[in-house]
């Protein structure tokens, strides 16, 4: 799968992407990260992508034409059935495991256009449906709202690039199918001692009965 991320700070994905999961998923050539500097793509002799919103207010809007500028040189080529475009938007639709499960079977090319200052001139989803035809859908990584964009797109490229096949170790990858999120785990010492309080690994972990353990995991995940 190939992410293309559009953004006004392209330096703030580098060292994420080079280290642990990622890194091993472009290395291996599961994974593919490009980034995309917005302001390359601007008119103005001073680079600039955003502007004072109509009506007033506060903040600025970044612009339509950049953005459609870009999304056509990023697009060029592709297969509208398997590329999806991403709008990062505090707004947008709860983005989940669920979601991104979905998502890696059945896109080979996501576009994150990652938002900044207010918000994305609202135009650009209609462009993007009606006049480059390719799908589009507004997400959100939490109820929570944030600086910007980048964030959350590495948190979508994260969640998405551990779905793909071959990304992961099967080690890492059978306890989250089996038992799904949030399953405890422990590891040595068998206990750990602190201001007179002892904290003990459960005993059924260190039974070797693995059908009890498998049971005592299912039993967690219900809880």
């Amino acid at each position: 799968m190939t992410f293309h991320i559009l953004t006004i700070f392209p330096d703030l994905f580098d060292s994420y992407l080079k280290e642990s999961v990622i890194g091993k998923g472009i290395d291996s050539k599961k994974v593919q990260v490009k980034i995309h500097d917005l302001r390359k793509f601007t008119k103005d002799k001073h680079n600039n992508v955003d502007d004072k919103p109509y009506g007033g207010g506060p903040g600025m809007v970044l612009q339509i034409e950049p953005i459609i500028l870009a999304l056509e040189k990023i697009l060029k080529g592709k297969k509208k059935k398997e590329t999806l475009v991403l709008i990062t938007e505090a707004a947008g639709k709860q983005f989940d495991n669920k979601k991104a499960k979905q998502l890696s079977s059945k896109y080979k090319d996501i576009v994150i256009l990652a938002g900044r200052y207010e918000g994305f001139d609202n135009r650009t989803k209609s462009v993007i449906q009606r006049g480059l035809e390719f799908k589009v859908e507004e997400v959100s990584i939490g109820p929570y709202v944030l600086t910007g964009g980048e964030l959350p797109a590495l948190v979508i490229i994260d969640a998405i690039s551990r779905q793909i096949e071959g990304v992961l170790g099967k080690s890492q990858s059978i306890e989250e199918n089996r038992y799904g999120v949030g399953m405890p785990t422990y590891t040595r010492p068998e206990e750990f001692k602190f201001k007179g309080k002892t904290y003990k690994v459960p005993k059924v972990l260190l039974s070797g009965d693995h059908k009890k353990i498998d049971q005592w995991r299912r039993d967690k995940t219900d809880d």
